[in-house]
């Protein structure tokens, strides 16, 4: 073997927890749907804000996705980078792909102003829903004032 991995998709016997919220099975706070992607809010988000990009198809290892998939999650991740920069002003926008958490690649997208803020650690267990409502809106507002179709709401 030369040590390269193979190109595989995950093929576990159940739906990823990303794929039922996809598919509508589980709620989810929308921020962008397209033909290859969507971005919800993380329910247990670092900073307001907290973006997740996740492919429709099921990827479990970044590393296992094609170039084409890898380079429209970061197109999107960039586009929805900048609306969480316009509606946050934050010093950085932090992009993490950790991915032990659910078997299927997604992408952290948030807002924020110091290493910390990218700890798991500080992660809301609980954030209220009407935090995480107006953290949708203000995402969906930049989104759309940076001229963006697949807003999703």
């Amino acid at each position: 073997m030369d040590g390269a991995r193979p190109q595989t998709r995950y093929c576990g016997v159940m739906a990823t927890v990303f794929t039922m919220i996809i598919n509508g099975d589980l709620p989810a706070r929308f921020v962008w749907k397209d033909d290859q992607c969507v971005g919800f809010l993380s329910i247990n988000p670092l900073t307001d804000g907290h973006v997740l990009v996740v492919p429709r198809v099921e990827v479990d290892h970044w590393l296992d996705a094609d170039d084409d998939l890898m380079a429209h999650l970061l197109a999107v991740s960039h586009k929805i980078g900048r609306a969480l920069e316009a509606a946050y002003r934050p010093a950085k926008v932090g992009f993490m792909i950790a991915g032990l958490e659910v078997p299927h690649l997604h992408i952290h997208l948030a807002p924020i102003n110091g290493l910390n803020d990218l700890s798991f650690v500080n992660a809301d267990p609980d954030p209220a829903p009407e935090r995480l409502d107006e953290a949708a809106a203000a995402v969906r507002s930049a989104l759309r004032a940076l001229g963006h179709a697949e807003v999703a709401d």
